[in-house]
């Protein structure tokens, strides 16, 4: 959560008096300019540019990030090849957490799924089950969907505990005795509980344990008494019946919760083991409720059953996160003891504690719980990996709390245990402290002494001002494009200078791939501060869309609120103003305007259900498809007839990788009723997920009859553009250029790619490289037409585009694989090496390490090729060219 961690810097009172009224409660029209803002008297209650466009110090991340990760990686899958089965999860679990550090969501989602099914023991499966169910929040729909198709989601439910916990027991049962002193064996005891007497069998309750044995058969006054007085042993007259039940039959009736509980206390006290067991499951199968467990839980580790223990810990679990907001839960958590961590966890304590940290940090980093938790998986570390990452984590919340003797003492075992981003901790706490020189030359040893990394360059400029700041961010965007602070922190800087264009141009580079709350937030600013309302309500509802609780200015104020009093100051639109304005915003690939006209006509009576459905189009086009689901759930909740939300079901399972359940819907629909939006999903979804050509023309039909039933403009330009896709495919051009330009008169921009294609394929390249410069002129996100119409020209344009597209989007990798294959062609293959390097240092993409793999390969060097291999296996598991190279390569290995 990107409120969560904030640095320690980033606590000045910027907003000290904040109140947004008094920027915006003005007549319009009437406000002061920008220049005679920065002249206006202290008193004034106008606040200066400074006073909210200042940017806060990125935070320590509480993540793994290691010096080469790839190394890493190439590690983990090693010994995932040869290690024994128990050490798999905490493998993968490790695999997670680097994932994580990369901000690879679909990889950390996989690696915990590898964790969950490779657990060897109950308690990683409850652990590993549980994290999933909580990743996947939200999710439950899908469940449900897949059921009204026939079908049951591959689902990490609850497990039977009582029945699949395996616990050694010692059996201390005698099947012969001998009487001393040559006595007639006493066939029954007689045991008086308080004012009852209960009869059994002798021989029977010796059995039950060795105490039992020596107490009735050795040489104990009571092995010669007919009459024994246990009351003063905390068990019921109807408890102690059961348990004589138990000794003949070897199994227990229908008794309740507690009278069970006596029995298990009273078993263990007399060590009988077959006894506690059969308590211990019979408890355990009863836990349903929080109440239950928390209850019970106290007896499970007071009287040593795992069994108990492990159903109540999976009622937890499952109640996550809800449950961390009860304090006897977390009580239990953060006091239990080595021993008790063995009964509740048994050896997945570093896992269970890993869970609830992650958990708690979400929820509050700075919390008590949050550093108990941290605490208690320092403890429960083993192993050097799991110790520096713990180390780093409590670190990071130690920092936070101003805990700096702690915070120093944890990053510096974390350094020393070879977690390289540790000495981003020592260095914030350096400057904290007032010893910037010092964090300057520690940073600055860090960078000499290995690889440089762009966050070792953004930790080093925070110790200096001027140039040397500005110079030191430089480096860390040139190393690492995606990381956020440098852009903000220069256009901010631009921005007090009054060098507007320039600071709008800065934020905007980042923006341009990478949709960064704080971006907009930044940007949201700058508008503000130049009075140019439109533009930042844009910013503010785009926000809103996508993190509808978002909280601006350190979480001061409530974004929502910010947008109420910008609406003061723009223009309203009818309906007919805003579909003008989404026509006009979708046609110039404005993906950022859209979603903020689209806010705007959800507050009106307009069919909602359509509008989130276009929402989500956009949402999945500026990759946040979190918030794209998001979306399509709220499309499915406002539907208004059942064959619209049918279309909208089948989306949700199209987009989660149920492509035939999707058509399905898409057919139930069908039958309902013929619409447009049914048929574009059967004709998009068989497209995809039929390996037959035949399918084709099946997809064209389908398409052409979504064509003839009503639909706007902008649907039917995209399938007006599919339609033509098709056409190409099946090598119909004329078809398919009708298509295309059909599609351009009703302004579906993107049109023009598929018209380029096919005046490439008609051999017309100088045709396809104007098509392509047409789309170029009108679309405000235009890298991929950058990287599109690098095919259509000699190389020098092409190397021209490609060097557009990487500074457009930083994040496309096509165009350092084609450089680096153009190096290798020319044989400078250290050249193309570094190519290809520089992207994977910040971009864990298969792609790049298989034809690194390669490159490393074809110059000999098999080490380096292996672990490339490794590394790239661990994103894609599965890529069956990959797997051909590794093991040509693996055949090679000294």
């Amino acid at each position: 959560m990107r409120s969560s961690f904030t640095s320690e810097s980033c606590k000045e009172s910027q907003l000290n008096s904040l109140n947004p009224q008094s920027w915006l409660q003005v007549e319009r029209g009437k406000l002061s300019k920008l220049s005679s803002q920065s002249s206006t008297s202290p008193t004034s209650s106008s606040p200066s540019i400074e006073s909210f466009i200042k940017v806060p110090e990125p935070p320590v991340q509480p993540f793994f990030k290691p010096g080469d990760y790839v190394e890493v990686l190439a590690q983990i899958h090693e010994e995932l090849e040869s290690c024994s089965p128990q050490e798999r999860s905490n493998l993968y679990l490790f695999q997670y957490q680097l994932f994580k550090g990369l901000g690879e969501a679909k990889l950390m989602r996989r690696s915990l799924r590898s964790a969950w099914l490779k657990g060897s023991t109950v308690h990683e499966k409850l652990v590993f089950g549980a994290w999933l169910k909580f990743e996947r929040q939200g999710e439950e729909l899908i469940s449900d969907l897949l059921a009204t198709c026939g079908k049951c989601a591959q689902e990490s439910g609850p497990i039977d505990v009582s029945s699949d916990l395996d616990i050694d027991i010692s059996s201390s049962s005698r099947e012969t005795v001998s009487m001393m002193n040559g006595s007639h064996i006493l066939r029954s005891v007689s045991f008086k509980i308080g004012d009852e007497k209960i009869v059994c069998d002798r021989q029977k309750i010796a059995s039950l344990s060795a105490p039992f044995h020596a107490m009735l058969n050795g040489c104990f006054s009571e092995s010669l008494c007919e009459h024994i007085d246990l009351s003063e042993n905390n068990i019921s007259p109807l408890g102690f019946r059961a348990i004589s039940e138990f000794s003949i039959t070897g199994s227990l009736n229908e008794e309740s919760p507690n009278v069970l509980l006596e029995m298990l206390i009273f078993a263990n006290k007399f060590c009988c083991e077959r006894l506690k067991d059969a308590c211990d499951r019979k408890l355990a199968s009863l836990v349903s409720t929080r109440d239950d467990a928390v209850e019970l839980m106290e007896c499970a580790l007071e009287e040593n059953s795992p069994v108990l223990a492990a159903s109540c810990l999976q009622v937890f679990l499952h109640d996550l996160p809800d449950c961390l907001n009860d304090d006897r839960v977390v009580e239990i958590f953060s006091h239990a003891n080595k021993q008790e961590k063995m009964i509740m966890v048994g050896p997945a304590s570093f896992s269970l504690y890993c869970l609830l940290s992650e958990v708690a940090m979400n929820l509050d980093p700075q919390s008590d719980k949050t550093a108990c938790f941290l605490d208690q998986l320092v403890e429960s570390a083993e192993t050097n990996r799991q110790k520096l990452l713990a180390f780093h984590q409590l670190g990071c919340v130690r920092l936070l709390r101003k805990e700096y003797d702690e915070a120093e003492h944890l990053f510096e075992a974390a350094l020393n245990a070879g977690h390289i981003y540790s000495v981003s901790g020592l260095a914030r706490l350096g400057c904290i402290r007032g010893h910037r020189l010092w964090a300057f030359d520690k940073l600055s040893s860090v960078i000499s002494s290995g690889t440089p990394l762009g966050w070792m360059y953004l930790e080093r400029s925070l110790c200096c001002e001027g140039d040397k700041r500005w110079e030191d961010l430089e480096k860390a965007t040139e190393l690492d494009p995606t990381l956020t602070y440098p852009y903000m922190y220069r256009a901010a800087a631009l921005m007090r200078r009054q060098n507007v264009q320039a600071a709008l141009a800065e934020i905007n580079r980042i923006l341009g791939f990478k949709l960064a709350l704080e971006c907009l937030e930044l940007r949201f600013c700058f508008y503000l501060a130049l009075e140019n309302y439109q533009a930042a309500i844009c910013d503010v509802q785009a926000i809103l869309t996508l993190s509808p609780d978002y909280r601006m200015f350190e979480g001061r104020v409530a974004a929502s609120q910010l947008r109420t009093l910008v609406r003061e100051h723009v223009e309203n639109w009818t309906t007919a103003d805003c579909w003008l304005q989404l026509y006009d915003r979708w046609s110039s690939v404005d993906d950022t305007g859209s979603l903020s006209v689209i806010y705007q006509m959800l507050e009106s009576d307009a069919a909602k259900g359509v509008l989130y459905f276009r929402q989500s189009l956009l949402l999945l086009r500026l990759n946040c498809p979190e918030a794209a689901m998001r979306s399509l759930q709220l499309a499915r909740q406002h539907a208004s007839t059942e064959h619209e939300r049918l279309v909208y079901e089948g989306w949700i399972l199209y987009d989660t990788g149920h492509c035939n359940e999707g058509l399905q819907k898409a057919e139930e629909s069908i039958n309902i009723k013929k619409s447009f939006e049914a048929f574009f999903l059967k004709a998009y979804a068989l497209a995809d997920s039929s390996l037959d050509p035949s399918c084709s023309s099946t997809v064209i039909s389908l398409l052409e009859e979504a064509l003839k039933c009503p639909s706007d403009r902008l649907r039917k330009g995209q399938a007006l553009n599919n339609l033509g896709s098709v056409y190409v495919d099946c090598a119909k051009l004329d078809l398919a250029a009708d298509c295309y330009i059909n599609a351009l008169k009703i302004r579906h921009t993107r049109a023009h790619q598929g018209l380029a294609r096919v005046h490439f394929l008609r051999n017309e390249k100088t045709a396809a490289y104007e098509e392509m410069t047409k789309l170029i002129e009108k679309a405000q996100n235009n890298a991929s037409a950058y990287e599109k119409r690098s095919e259509y020209c000699d190389r020098e344009l092409t190397k021209a585009d490609l060097e557009m597209v990487t500074r457009l989007d930083p994040l496309r990798v096509y165009p350092y694989r084609y450089r680096a294959a153009v190096l290798m062609d020319s044989h400078k293959e250290k050249e193309a090496i570094a190519e290809l390097s520089r992207a994977i240092v910040f971009k864990a993409d298969l792609h790049l390490l298989h034809l690194r793999a390669a490159f490393h390969e074809h110059t000999g060097d098999v080490l380096a090729a292996l672990r490339d291999c490794r590394a790239a296996l661990s994103v894609d598991p599965n890529h069956r060219e990959m797997l051909e190279l590794h093991n040509r390569v693996n055949s090679h290995e000294p």
